[in-house]
């Protein structure tokens, strides 16, 4: 006879089995639905970062990541990286017509020529004992770990082609940037901030706009374009929520416009419909991660003392160094600075000198920075302009310069302490000795420290596969380890 104690008892077990059955099975589940996260972030609506169209290097890869500093305008190579006895000797004096004879010159066409001398004294410096310029003696610190290349050429006069050939290795538009390029090859580590951070900082005279297009993915996706962060303030406005709307409330609306985006994608071929859902994911993530970013009250005093930065979000070529390097550290593939100082026409001295205490502290000093972190193995850092300035003067300044310029680069497979190329006595052509180095073989060489094949990374594009060298460029072998 069953009686209700028994029943009781019964109810009880059952009860007691099906809470154990239940606390059990969710933990599996839910670890599972970890562990499957990790694995295929989408699982849990998380948007996975792109991973880059290439299955794998063509080659090893030495470098992760890269900064370019940019010095738009065109900082003087012989007040900076190649001395010229010899143009110190004819200062003021005609410059050689066997030089200029025939060759384009941009604002000097036709003017009378002559020769202009360094701003000042240049020194040997490091093990390596490469001759830097006084008007950098914080680059003089860090001579044993860049290679500074003197044999800089490219085909532009003009500011923005220039930049444009110098970006996207041509001057017609709709062409992508090589940080763009690099993106829709390899990828983003970073999940919550964008791949690709453009910054932008001016002062020492000069200050040439920048448009745009230099950091455009062209015809590429959208997605791969260049996200310009601002240097004054918050990086990013507008990244908080408006007063009355919540974290789960934007969540909702994000998710509900994912939803109406990929119905919409089940019927147009559109990419720019899957760009769409990621940019307004990552625009989401960026709530939380541009403001911890910016944040700066985590580095210690001697960490800004380094770079020289007196205040955070002050516009200041220092803070965007500062600011790329936590980029850098979270995952961003391409990050690039734009410091425009460096077109200078008139007042040379006195500008120079500006431009270059304005940015010689912190590109040293990122340099030390990603070598103290471990980071500068695998991080290439690219510092340079559109082209170069005349060793003839202009007035009391110097004219563009196409057929020589200096760049330095360090890091991510790039052999330290060393100079590479020559230019001849003036400082007016670079040598023709198998060390001439194009702004297409600059491209192939990045391209080679990141284990890509330059001519096998390209898209498609109106029946052509198109390719960021275009059908020129060879590697610098002789510059990497």
């Amino acid at each position: 006879m069953i009686t209700p104690q028994d029943i009781k008892n019964l109810e009880n077990h059952q009860r007691a089995w099906s809470r154990r059955t239940f606390l059990g099975k969710s933990a599996q589940a839910i670890g599972t639905l970890a562990l499957g996260s990790i694995i295929n972030p989408n699982l849990l609506g998380q948007q996975q970062p792109w991973r880059g169209v290439l299955d794998g290097p063509h080659f090893y890869p030495k470098a992760k990541r890269v900064v370019h500093l940019c010095m738009a305008g065109g900082p003087s190579h012989v007040d900076l990286f190649d001395p010229k006895p010899m143009l110190n000797r004819l200062h003021g004096q005609p410059f050689p017509e066997s030089f200029t004879k025939g060759e384009q010159l941009a604002q000097l066409q036709g003017a009378e020529l002559l020769a202009r001398g360094a701003a000042v004294d240049f020194r040997r410096c490091g093990i390596s004992g490469q001759m830097i310029s006084n008007l950098l003696p914080h680059t003089q610190s860090i001579a044993d770990d860049i290679c500074v290349v003197r044999s800089m050429h490219t085909e532009q006069i003009n500011h923005d082609p220039a930049h444009a050939f110098m970006n996207a290795g041509s001057i017609n538009k709709g062409r992508p940037s090589m940080g763009s390029w690099l993106l829709y090859g390899l990828g983003s580590e970073a999940e919550n901030l964008p791949g690709y951070v453009v910054l932008v900082s001016e002062g020492g005279g000069g200050a040439q706009p920048i448009s745009a297009r230099q950091w455009s993915a062209g015809f590429l996706p959208s997605k791969f374009q260049g996200v310009q962060f601002q240097s004054r303030g918050a990086p990013v406005h507008y990244v908080g929520n408006p007063d009355g709307v919540c974290q789960s409330t934007q969540r909702q609306i994000i998710d509900e416009v994912a939803r109406l985006n990929n119905l919409q994608k089940e019927h147009s071929l559109d990419p720019e419909i899957e760009t769409r859902v990621s940019q307004y994911e990552l625009a989401f993530k960026m709530q939380t991660s541009v403001p911890e970013l910016a944040d700066l009250s985590e580095e210690p005093q001697s960490m800004l003392d380094l770079y020289g930065v007196k205040e955070a979000g002050d516009g200041s070529f220092a803070a965007n160094c500062l600011l790329a390097r936590r980029l850098l550290e979270r995952g961003s593939r391409f990050v690039q600075l734009y410091h425009r100082g460096w077109d200078h026409h008139s007042k040379l001295d006195q500008n120079i000198q500006v431009a270059s205490t304005l940015v010689d502290q912190a590109s040293a000093a990122l340099v030390k920075d990603l070598k103290q972190r471990g980071m500068l193995e695998d991080t290439l850092v690219i510092w340079g302009g559109e082209f170069g300035r005349t060793p003839m003067g202009q007035g009391t300044g110097r004219d563009h310069h196409i057929n020589a310029f200096s760049v330095w680069m360090a890091g991510g497979g790039i052999r330290p302490g060393m100079t590479w190329g020559s230019t001849d006595d003036l400082g007016y052509r670079y040598l023709n000795d198998g060390q001439q180095v194009h702004v297409h073989d600059l491209h192939a060489t990045m391209l080679a420290c990141f284990g890509i094949d330059h001519k096998k990374l390209t898209y498609r594009y109106q029946g052509r596969d198109f390719r960021l060298t275009d059908v020129h460029g060879h590697v610098v072998n002789g510059i990497m380890t």
